[in-house]
């Protein structure tokens, strides 16, 4: 009797609101669904999205909370660029919806937008270029400046503010940088001299933001910053609008504080006025800092790859509203999923979650960062122990409400494997505890459950069994799997150091029913079942 449900999945619904890369398209159509919705209205896009699992966007499309309630199926949310601000991250973090990006697609081409503008600012391109077309020979009154030997300063030296610098740098411009989250020693092997934000603001001749738009970033270049700037600076934001107060900076243009400013992102976008728009000293661009076919291919490659991964049940490292810590190894990448499996089978041993799950690495383990494994446990036992729809994304947030704690321990030294996880914690006043490790040639196995040692391999359904440590147990339990038509596909029994009795850990190839669990509670000699489903 095989009830394993062999029922062919339905495909995922992908909404593409904004167009992407048709790469991009096709790797979403070899597994899902994509409906176009480029260029349609909002009411029809909500309208789409109430079985829609994915939603992808470029800038313009605003994912506020009303899309993402709109969408209760949603599982990712795909922005093909960097920024992010056009979406509710919190509401997305909240409803347990990942938020996916493609964070390298377009440096080089921001890079070097930024180098473009910066240079049309040196050499007044712009302005000369509507002299001459209105038939003026002007030569005298274009009068640019070398960017040799003058000082670039750097607000943001991250991806794009690093190649800014490398390629300002064969122009011969000294350059200093404001980042608190870099280090000293990366800014010096990049020739970057790192200075506090007040000091870059009064020694810059020419002055890049390369931030992204918080609520720390909001107008941080506004009247009081300008006002400690040197006389005729020139600021150049080919970041995100909102971080340059636009009112602030006509006025200090008109009044000859700032010497020239060439702009490309803008508070509201789309836009067509703008305090900054009438000024001949500023150069403007629509928001072209990633408009470059190179750059919108990439985007929407990345971000549908990312996607795509989200939906088949894969860990996106990269993703905006997750926080796994440090960047994960490949040794630790295949114990992710071990720890989700362990956290269920944990609640379903347990029969309960605990107030406190402590999630130990250990052995090579230990040398790793422990949140990602702990955050995966807590997915996993939160899954296992209700009907809630719980991602890595919102898992933090529903333990939180359930006042369960996680705590994450490392033990470098481990017996009998090189790594191992093991999950503990206190259920109705006992104490249990679930093990397990990866082997190359086993895959994720569970080694050890209440202090039982039990390597058997984790299969999508799994029982586990109390018993007597007498004869005939574990013949009576295989003689009534195969009576009902249940292949074994892997059995290990452990025995109890103080002789008390004995675990069985079965590794079935198909779902067993409630009735057939039942039985096997009622045969003689068994103390405990428990019937796991694992995904």
């Amino acid at each position: 009797m095989d009830t394993s449900n062999n029922t062919p999945q339905p495909r995922c619904k992908v909404i593409v609101a904004e167009a992407i890369a048709e790469a991009g398209i096709s790797t979403l159509e070899a597994e899902c669904d994509v409906v176009d919705l480029v260029g349609a209205d909002r009411s029809t896009v909500l309208a789409s999205l109430k079985d829609a699992a994915a939603l992808i966007v470029r800038s313009a499309t605003k994912v506020d909370r009303e899309m993402i309630e709109a969408a209760p199926s949603l599982q990712v949310i795909g922005r093909a660029g960097i920024g992010v601000d056009n979406i509710d991250l919190d509401a997305a973090t909240e409803h347990g919806v990942l938020v996916v990006n493609a964070p390298n697609a377009n440096t080089i081409s921001a890079a070097e937008h930024t180098m473009a503008l910066l240079l049309a600012q040196a050499r007044c391109v712009a302005e000369a270029d509507h002299s001459l077309r209105e038939g003026r020979w002007d030569r005298k009154r274009f009068q640019g400046m070398e960017l040799h030997g003058k000082t670039l300063g750097i607000l943001g030296l991250g991806k794009i503010g690093t190649l800014v610098a490398q390629r300002a740098s064969s122009f011969g411009m000294y350059i200093i940088a404001y980042d608190p989250y870099v280090s000293p020693e990366r800014a010096r092997r990049l020739g970057v001299a790192l200075l506090p934000l007040a000091d870059v603001l009064a020694t810059s001749d020419i002055l890049t933001i390369h931030l992204p738009r918080t609520a720390d970033t909001e107008n941080i270049i506004n009247a009081e910053s300008i006002a400690a700037m040197k006389d005729g600076v020139r600021i150049i934001n080919a970041a995100r609008g909102g971080i340059v107060n636009e009112t602030d900076l006509a006025e200090a243009l008109h009044s000859g504080k700032v010497g020239g400013a060439a702009v490309d992102v803008f508070d509201t976008e789309p836009t067509t006025d703008s305090p900054l728009f009438g000024i001949p000293q500023v150069t403007v661009t629509p928001h072209l800092g990633a408009s470059t076919k190179e750059a919108q291919d990439k985007a929407g490659i990345a971000v549908a790859q990312a996607v795509a991964e989200a939906l088949s049940g894969q860990i996106v490292l990269s993703a905006v509203n997750l926080d796994f810590g440090p960047t994960v190894s490949s040794e630790v990448k295949p114990f992710l999923a071990l720890a989700e499996q362990l956290g269920r089978i944990f609640v379903v041993h347990a029969k309960g979650l605990p107030s406190e799950l402590v999630v130990t690495a250990m052995g090579h383990l230990a040398h790793e960062p422990v949140r990602p494994l702990a955050l995966s446990a807590l997915k996993g036992a939160l899954a296992g122990a209700g009907n809630e729809a719980v991602s890595y994304v919102n898992a933090p947030l529903i333990a939180a409400a359930k006042g369960i704690t996680v705590v994450e321990e490392a033990q470098p030294d481990v017996d009998d494997y090189q790594s191992m996880i093991r999950l503990t914690g206190i259920v109705n006043g006992r104490e249990r505890t679930v093990a397990g490790t990866y082997m190359l040639r086993k895959g994720a196995v569970l080694v050890g459950i209440d202090g039982f040692a039990v390597e058997v391999p984790l299969t999508h359904h799994m029982l586990l069994v109390r018993n007597d440590d007498s004869p005939g147990c574990i013949g009576r339990v295989g003689t009534y799997l195969g009576e009902i038509g249940h292949n074994i596909a892997d059995m290990v029994v452990g025995r109890a150091s103080n002789g008390t009795g004995a675990m069985m850990g079965i590794a079935l190839e198909a779902v067993l029913d409630a009735e057939s669990v039942e039985r096997i509670r009622n045969l003689d000699g068994i103390q405990a079942v428990r019937y796991i489903d694992l995904p």
